[in-house]
């Protein structure tokens, strides 16, 4: 696209405006700008102009006794990806990655698809051959622009350094603004050595139809007419629900939801992603729906008349059979930043297109103001009993240690507080089920995607990001092995991050799924990998707390020593191999036919067989 570059007018006057740069220190400077406070990346020959860019950056500002811009190096560009996604996802600022040309902007391709997947506002710069060798097969190239365009926000290739400034402000504002996401830009190792003047502003017009699109989007209020139609529905509802997305999260709306909540006396359940909107030990929040949610989440679903759908997206893994989800509800409110979401799994009844924040405080402004006030007791008292009769529960009289049991311990000492990171599998719903969070940010993990190796590296990103934090990652063997490498990086930066690996010896969610939907047949994670000693392993890589876990008689103590310990700390726990995951919604079935195992009660039992297991995991 043939654009000229348009300057906004600045506020007040860069201080180096109209100072020459080249192109590299043009995009740290604007990177700088937009208040980041680490960039995490591996180098290479492509990129090495923009790294060069860094350490002068460094160099001048300490000069000045001003503050640096930190590079985390990872052990691998995937590991940098995560650890931005954690930095981006504990704090809701962007993050930042610079990686190579070829193989190192290649595989930022998972971390760029998990951030598009969960909308997690990040900003990919990547080295790239020169302008003259594009197209050539030349060392280290590859077709980023083609790659990335599937699975990011938004790909810039550069080609006209005039533009380069420009572009990454604008990748910025792509990836914070709207639904957010992941935004690659593509920079040809010429372009990173050109000179030019620094502007200090400015930003392209080539996403004006985006622009006008987000203005008309975020100027959007509910009306009267859709304010008054809102509380007629629930004045005529008995058993009114929340249904919290993780883009409450995005928009900054938890607070307010919870207002929202108490003001109409709603409870709430919460989606993987929205794990944090509410307090979880809040007596309004039933927490975790879906194929892993709580008994009496799930059951409160089957009972409510009215679902208030809020930044959430009806996924298979809540609404597994979208005809049965929610059968009872006479009606669906849907609220969302992005109007592809609206009908588009669930017809709904109202719905609002426009910011959650400003939309949720009309209607509590509005509702008390007209003096609603809906007596829902009888059914805030069933509510109460469903959590009563249907607890989360396991076999406490085993022998063997229980994961449920090792996160009820930490859990007995964070309190809600700590930051939780995790892989992908079993540890990861165990922790969503077991687990309080107080508010948001607080729970960092792989939702749609379900990246396994990402726990490790986020946790990195969010302890960077927050360093007076306690930030745990609970991990699987078969999960941290994706990323083990970044154990490394926890030690080289000291960061006091705790890692806890749950070891089962084996893919668990894979062997359970193998149990109850193939007859047995343990295709493959019979031979899951299992001889790494995970202690001798991180002490190798510097961890000077590694302890295993072994007896259960022994688990108060180990993990409050753990937990104490000063700096980074590494526990694995040898957990029963057995244990599972439950309850468990089949795929493509209803919450009718969810199974709550052997320790939690269930209404009714439920059909082991899922039609159609084998077809999607």
């Amino acid at each position: 696209m043939n654009d000229t570059v348009k300057l906004a007018i600045p506020s007040g006057k860069h201080p180096l405006a109209g100072q020459t740069m080249s192109g590299a220190q043009m995009v740290v400077q604007a990177v700088a700008d937009e208040g980041v406070n680490s960039v995490f990346g591996y180098s290479g020959g492509a990129v090495l102009p923009v790294y060069d860019a860094v350490f002068l950056y460094n160099e001048q500002q300490a000069r000045l006794g001003r503050r640096q811009l930190p590079l985390i190096v990872p052990a691998n560009e995937q590991g940098a990806g995560f650890m931005a996604a954690g930095y981006a996802r504990s704090t809701g600022q962007v993050g930042v990655v610079l990686v190579t040309s070829g193989p190192g902007a290649t595989n930022m391709v998972t971390p760029v698809r998990d951030c598009m997947a969960d909308s997690i506002p990040m900003v990919v710069i990547c080295g790239q051959v020169p302008r003259a060798a594009i197209g050539s097969d030349a060392f280290q190239e590859a077709p980023i622009a083609a790659v990335m365009g599937t699975v990011a926000k938004h790909v810039f290739l550069v080609t006209d350094p005039e533009k380069l400034e420009a572009t990454i402000r604008t990748a910025f504002e792509l990836a914070r603004s709207g639904r957010p996401g992941p935004v690659v830009v593509d920079i040809p190792k010429d372009v990173q050595n050109w000179q030019g003047r620094f502007h200090g502003h400015g930003t392209l017009p080539s996403i004006g139809t985006y622009r006008r699109r987000m203005q008309e989007v975020g100027s959007r209020r509910l009306s009267e007419a859709q304010q008054h139609s809102f509380f007629q529905l629930l004045a005529a509802s008995k058993r009114p629900l929340i249904y919290a997305g993780g883009g409450v999260i995005h928009a900054g709306a938890a607070e307010v939801l919870r207002e929202f909540s108490r003001a109409f006396q709603i409870p709430v359940v919460t989606t993987l992603m929205g794990i944090g909107a509410v307090d979880t030990t809040d007596a309004l929040s039933l927490h975790m729906l879906g194929m892993h949610g709580a008994a009496y989440a799930n059951y409160a679903v089957e009972d409510c008349d009215f679902l208030i759908a809020l930044g959430a997206r009806f996924d298979d893994r809540v609404a597994g059979n979208p005809v049965k989800f929610a059968q009872k509800a006479r009606n669906i409110a849907q609220f969302d930043i992005d109007p592809a979401e609206i009908n588009k799994v669930k017809p709904v009844q109202w719905s609002h297109v426009g910011d959650l924040q400003d939309a949720l405080r009309a209607l509590i402004v509005w509702g008390r103001a007209q003096g609603q006030q809906p007596d829902h007791s009888a059914w805030l008292a069933e509510v109460a009993a469903l959590k009563r009769n249907h607890p989360m529960d396991y076999d406490r009289d085993s022998s063997l240690i229980q994961p449920y049991y090792v996160l009820e311990e930490i859990n007995r000492h964070t309190r809600g507080e700590a930051i939780i990171t995790t892989g992908v599998g079993q540890h990861q719903m165990w922790s969503a089920q077991y687990l309080d969070f107080s508010g948001p940010r607080l729970w960092l993990t792989s939702g749609s995607m379900g990246t396994m190796g990402f726990g490790l590296p986020a946790a990195i990103g969010a302890q960077v990001a927050n360093p007076e934090r306690l930030v745990i990652d609970i991990d699987g063997d078969a999960s941290i092995r994706m990323n083990f490498g970044e154990l490394e990086t926890v030690t080289t930066y000291d960061l006091p991050v705790k890692v806890c690996v749950l070891n089962n010896v084996g893919d668990g969610m894979v062997r359970q799924w193998q149990k109850l939907f193939f007859s047995g047949r343990m295709a493959a994670s019979d031979k899951s990998l299992h001889t790494k000693d995970f202690v001798k392993a991180a002490q190798a890589d510097g961890f000077r707390y590694a302890v295993r876990l072994a007896d259960k008689a022994d688990v108060p103590r180990v993990i409050a020593e753990w937990l104490a310990f000063r700096g980074p700390a590494f526990l694995e726990v040898m957990i029963d191999p057995d244990a599972g995951v439950y309850p468990m919604v089949g795929p493509g079935l209803g919450y009718d036919s969810m199974i709550t195992g052997d320790f939690i009660k269930a209404r009714q039992k439920a059909s082991v067989e899922a039609p159609g297991a084998s077809e999607m995991f």
